[in-house]
């Protein structure tokens, strides 16, 4: 496997132990079957993301979380990106879709990666591949039905 995740954290609260972040975003990967990646994960706030955000795709609101696409090559790792999640906007979610902040969270590393792993969903319509197997990957790895 050899995959490396480098969790970094501003202007909020860490949601859980960084190392329970690291052991689930290494099992997407696992169950992904992506080997040698190196990636980042930050955790911010809604202020922060809104920047990101305006700056990089010209919206001036908060999201949920954006990833950054590198896809580049370092010796024998890959380095396919960065994901950037709001945890603000990962609380509001959870209200608002009944489920725990925890989950969301994991949806939203889930849905980051695959981003960083070249899928992507035109619309959020539940039936878009890339969220079929963003709520498979989450049911497994939580171990049971959403």
């Amino acid at each position: 496997m050899n995959n490396k995740v480098t969790i970094s954290i501003e202007g909020v609260e860490s949601p859980q132990e960084p190392e329970k972040t690291e052991t689930f975003v290494l099992e997407v990967l696992e169950r992904l079957g992506k080997h040698h990646w190196d990636l980042s994960v930050f955790f911010c706030n809604n202020e922060i993301i809104r920047k990101l955000n305006n700056q990089y795709r010209n919206l001036d609101e908060s999201t949920d979380v954006l990833s950054f696409v590198m896809g580049e090559t370092a010796g024998e790792h890959f380095l396919p990106g960065d994901i950037v999640i709001s945890l603000e906007k990962t609380g509001e979610n959870a209200k608002e879709y009944g489920c725990s902040p925890k989950e969301e969270l994991h949806r939203l590393l889930i849905h980051g990666i695959l981003h960083l792993a070249g899928m992507d969903h035109p619309s959020n319509d539940d039936s878009e591949e890339m969220l079929v197997l963003q709520e498979k990957l989450l049911a497994e790895i939580l171990g049971r039905d959403l």
